[in-house]
């Protein structure tokens, strides 16, 4: 019984991601289907972020995945008007900051 509480808040905070990056991938004038597609929601933000398809395959090496992962969510961020911090914050902290660029007045304007 202890654990029903916090099944049902990772649930919910689930919840919440996935609409968030379904509002900020229709934002950037894609499909908002595509965020809950594996592999291609990967392609998807990096098209968002103007990085080339072929790195979701670096996000697979340890480490190399990491700095790929930060590289981008700066670029998104970037890309919605955000500074740098608020990019780390999409990858470390996404139940909060995807949630802000969703639901805030963030606009995309892609930068080359």
């Amino acid at each position: 019984m202890e654990g029903i509480p916090v099944v049902l808040a990772m649930l919910a905070i689930v919840v919440l991601v996935i609409a968030s990056f379904w509002i900020v991938f229709t934002k950037a004038g894609h499909p908002g289907w595509a965020s809950i597609v594996p592999i291609y929601n990967i392609i998807v933000l990096l098209k968002i972020a103007n990085k080339p398809w072929w790195w979701v395959f670096l996000y697979l090496i340890p480490l190399v995945g990491l700095v790929i992962g930060i590289l981008v969510s700066i670029a998104v961020a970037k890309n919605f008007g955000k500074t740098t911090v608020f990019g780390l914050g999409l990858l470390f902290l996404p139940f909060i900051c995807y949630p802000i660029l969703a639901w805030g007045d963030a606009r995309y304007a892609a930068q080359a």
